[in-house]
């Protein structure tokens, strides 16, 4: 069975994101080795599942509610934990599944 991105579904708490290329080439023009080179930090959202909610109730993150939402939506490029996510290759992508809780901020645009 091939998997295509596009029929992937977060679930609960789960963000599907591509991850920017990394630059290759440094600012004064040394062209760096791919295998030399971090992960990239920073990725554009693909798919989001709904947000977590831990409160016990039967919930729909009212007034009274402690759970986390969220204002991201699909096509926000964002910032995410160094070690955080999964990783998913999919057609030589590799492709990063991550809590919400490891989103760090928002790119404005």
């Amino acid at each position: 069975m091939k998997i295509s991105v596009k029929k992937l579904q977060p679930l609960t708490g789960y963000v599907l994101v591509e991850p920017t290329e990394k630059e290759t080439q440094t600012a004064s023009g040394i062209i760096l080795p791919t295998n030399e080179t971090e992960k990239p930090q920073y990725g554009t959202i693909l798919a989001l599942g709904e947000a977590e909610c831990n409160c016990g109730k039967d919930c729909q993150c009212g007034k009274d509610c402690a759970c986390k939402t969220s204002d991201l939506k699909v096509g926000d490029q964002v910032v995410y934990k160094k070690w955080g996510g999964n990783d998913v290759k999919i057609d030589d992508v590799e492709y990063q599944f991550l809590k919400y809780e490891d989103i760090l901020a928002k790119i404005a645009k």
